[in-house]
């Protein structure tokens, strides 16, 4: 019995392990068919799509790695010292440039300067970069390729900051033809000078320029050209707040310095135009509200004193406040801006307004005055309530009794009797003509101050009109 059984176990276990090696067999078959597959798979996949010169024990390593190795040895980056430019010792190395503005991004007429951001393109052939291909295409790297080559040095004259954007990487591409010729792209924001007349503003058109030139290489080494003439120069559809470009267009010129030679440079020239209607609105349309404003005293009564003083204060001290607006947002310029003509040419029609009352009033003062010694004194009259009104007296608002003239000589009977007495002054009639006929006009001017108001309702309107028709037939 115990031999059956010893049997009986015996084929259980060599059983048990016939079912595991038969499942192991299976299994290992599945799987390494489909390594098989996956190796296939990677190798047709590998040589096209690089061409057949990965090796076959690469395709397990890392594929960044592997594109960057293969780069610097088709490239021969090594072999090459790229800290001279190509063709060194011999003709200078033309690169063509053209520049894509994407916009202005703020013009200050206080600093004298402008922003703007572009798409700088350069192109030059550089043999010692040429590579063999067999479909002719070029190969485009970003900025960690460009440190390891020669690039040309240009940069922006006359500019005050620059800087080249990086987000979410550096705006920088390098597109390498099997020719060896040579695209570098830069996106670049620059600030630079612009020296602007304000003779005119805010009826000016300002020229700005932006100049690009290579710092280390004179004309001896490089040759900066515009790449395709005047269409180098292309712009997106840029709108300015202020200004209305008028146009765009490429130009260049040399450069000398005294110490290292003449330099190539380019220059990105636009042409500005102002926009008026925003300071017709906040400048000119408020100055002549003010100007005409100032008119209303003339049909006020001159004797409300009262009235026409405070109005005309209000004006000058309103004409004040726009003047050093308008100062306070322009540079401190030394001559004479057209606004500021037009703007000190209305403060003096105001303030003449205010001296015209003045002469109003004293006119009607003496008028009085003269009245009163004339032989004129009123007889019942409130002086309190005669110098609430103005401060003068006025002989139709009250009841004036002439004096008493004054006892006088003896008439003579005939005019014989009075002539020896006008024969014996001859010289001294004659002067009292003179001084009589001045008086004369100081008295018609005195005796009719009510008058200068009636002029000055027809004069300073048309005078006013005057100036605005030479003003703007000059600037306009």
């Amino acid at each position: 019995m115990k031999v059956v059984g010893l049997t009986w176990l015996t084929c259980l276990t060599c059983l048990t392990v016939a079912l595991a090696s038969l499942v192991a067999m299976v299994t290992g078959g599945r799987n390494s068919g489909r390594r098989r597959h996956k190796e296939v798979f990677l190798g047709e996949n590998s040589k096209f799509k690089f061409g057949g010169r990965i090796d076959y024990k690469l395709k397990r390593q890392d594929s960044t790695k592997t594109l960057l190795i293969k780069t610097e040895q088709l490239l021969r980056i090594e072999e090459h010292d790229f800290a001279m430019r190509p063709g060194f010792g011999g003709a200078a190395i033309p690169v063509g440039i053209d520049v894509q503005v994407e916009s202005i991004d703020s013009i200050s007429e206080v600093n004298m300067d402008f922003t703007m951001t572009l798409y700088l393109r350069h192109y030059w052939k550089d043999e010692r970069l040429a590579f063999p291909s067999q479909n002719n295409r070029s190969r485009t790297f970003d900025s960690r390729l460009v440190k390891k080559i020669w690039v040309p040095d240009v940069f922006f004259a006359h500019s005050k900051r620059s800087f080249i954007h990086d987000t979410t990487m550096e705006n920088i591409m390098l597109r390498v033809y099997p020719d060896g010729n040579i695209l570098y792209s830069v996106r670049v924001t620059v600030t630079s000078l612009c020296s602007m007349d304000f003779s005119s503003f805010p009826l000016d058109t300002q020229n700005c320029s932006l100049e690009l030139e290579s710092y280390a290489y004179n004309e001896n080494d490089l040759m900066l050209y515009w790449k395709n003439g005047n269409d180098s120069l292309r712009t997106d559809e840029i709108v300015l707040s202020q200004f209305f470009i008028e146009h765009f267009h490429p130009s260049s010129g040399l450069a000398f310095y005294s110490s290292t030679g003449w330099y190539n440079r380019l220059f990105i020239n636009f042409i500005l135009r102002r926009h008026i209607f925003f300071f017709m609105l906040q400048t000119y349309f408020p100055t002549m509200l003010m100007v005409v404003l100032s008119w209303v005293s003339f049909w006020i009564d001159r004797r409300a004193v009262p009235a026409r003083v405070s109005l005309g204060m209000t004006t000058v001290l309103t004409m004040s406040t726009i003047i050093t607006g308008v100062s306070s947002s322009m540079p401190q310029v030394s001559y004479v801006k057209a606004v500021d003509i037009y703007l000190w040419t209305s403060f003096l029609f105001v303030f003449l307004t205010v001296i015209e009352y003045a002469a109003v009033n004293y006119c009607t003062t003496l008028e009085e005055m003269r009245k009163m010694k004339r032989g004129k004194l009123p007889s019942t009259f409130n002086a309190s309530q005669a110098m609430a009104f103005d401060g003068c007296f006025h002989d139709d608002e009250m009841e004036l009794t002439p004096f008493p003239r004054p006892a006088q000589g003896p008439v003579p009977e005939s005019p014989a009797a009075a002539s020896p007495q006008v024969d014996t002054r001859p010289s001294e009639g004659t002067r009292l003509r003179r001084q009589r006929s001045v008086r004369e006009n100081v008295d018609l001017l005195v005796s009719n101050s009510y008058m200068i108001d009636s002029y000055s309702r027809l004069a300073f309107p048309l005078s006013y009109l005057l100036f605005n028709t030479i003003y703007w037939s000059l600037y306009s």
